[in-house]
């Protein structure tokens, strides 16, 4: 049995303990915000906050989650409003449609968690640190957009 908190919500879920996370969040709880992309660890696209630091969920056994606190990107908004409603969004989600990031979308949710949790470590992050930072891969090269929304929120 597998006790944690997603989105503020608690959860107990009897799944093996080396279930990826990324599996309980969308086959066992029917979040399908965060996404699937390579399955290594190596996209970005799983990306979620354990206790407010951005983490690869496609790795990350469940086990390795218990009594901690997972935000998705479905709870990162301020409130369970609709995403359309531009009060429930946050800064990032904000910058990423006046910026008009995605071209896609497919890798935008773990994108936005990872700014965020780069923003909330370093409000105003150098090139150099956003370079290290924000390793997600984004096959549509939305990367300049990316870099224009993080300079918009950090001089905001």
């Amino acid at each position: 049995m597998a006790t944690f908190k997603i989105n503020g919500e608690e959860h107990s879920l009897d799944v093996e303990p080396e279930m990826p996370l990324l599996w309980v969040l969308r086959d066992e709880l029917g979040m399908t915000g965060t996404k699937f992309g390579c399955g290594v660890a190596s996209c970005g696209a799983c990306t979620v906050h354990v206790n407010g630091n951005a983490v690869r969920s496609c790795v990350l056994p469940v086990s390795a989650v218990e009594g901690q606190e997972v935000t998705t990107i479905e709870g990162l908004a301020e409130s369970s409003v609709a995403f359309y409603e531009p009060s429930a969004l946050t800064a990032v989600q904000q910058a990423w449609i006046d910026y008009q990031v995605p071209q896609c979308g497919y890798c935008q949710s773990g994108m936005i968690m990872a700014v965020s949790s780069l923003l909330t470590a370093n409000p105003n992050p150098t090139d150099a640190e956003i370079d290290a930072s924000i390793n997600n891969v984004c096959r549509c090269g939305s990367y300049p957009r990316v870099r224009k929304a993080i300079r918009a929120i950090a001089s905001a």
